[in-house]
């Protein structure tokens, strides 16, 4: 099975601690632990900062599933959750794909911390995970919410730990059964 996982830094495997854009090892990123645990093709078109975009990504053919997380940065960068939901609806309206081939994750929910001082930003994160619900019911789409699952986060209340990316990881196969 051929799998891309479109995303923001929590796909691209992050690691907050770093200046420089560092990531975890591969052990520790949750798209490298699907790969290992399923034997798939997986790649990963994680994106540090990457809002939703405005055109869709040309999607290599022969993709089985196309895993998309996206939303906290448009949340961070002030958007509201029914704006950035918009914008996810004109994204994923746009993929050349089959909808039973996408599934869309609503994005865990921030916690406070150091990215995410405000509860504002906290209550817009659990809103924007209604509206994926609701935009993944509409368009025909998979969905599962990260929301579900118990994904540790970093002191800046947006990025995995380790073990939130084996967390998340853990939910997602469990999603996908």
């Amino acid at each position: 099975m051929n799998v891309i996982c479109f995303g923001d830094s929590n796909t691209y495997g992050c690691d907050p601690r770093s200046w420089l854009g560092g990531r975890y090892d591969a052990g520790g990123r949750w798209v490298d632990i699907l790969a290992a645990k399923t034997g798939w093709a997986v790649q990963n078109m994680g994106v540090n900062g990457r809002e939703i975009p405005r055109t869709a990504p040309d999607i290599p053919p022969g993709t089985d599933l196309l895993i998309v997380m996206l939303g906290s940065n448009d949340l961070l960068q002030g958007r509201s959750p029914e704006e950035a939901a918009g914008k996810l609806e004109r994204f994923l309206s746009a993929l050349s794909l089959p909808r039973e081939h996408i599934l869309l994750i609503a994005p865990p929910r921030m916690r406070r911390g150091e990215w995410v001082p405000s509860q504002e930003l906290i209550d817009g994160s659990r809103t924007f995970a209604r509206c994926c619900r609701s935009l993944a019911g509409r368009l025909g789409v998979r969905f599962a919410d990260a929301g579900d699952w118990d994904v540790p986060m970093a002191y800046d209340g947006v990025h995995f730990t380790e073990q939130g990316h084996r967390a998340f990881a853990a939910g997602l196969l469990e999603a996908l059964r």
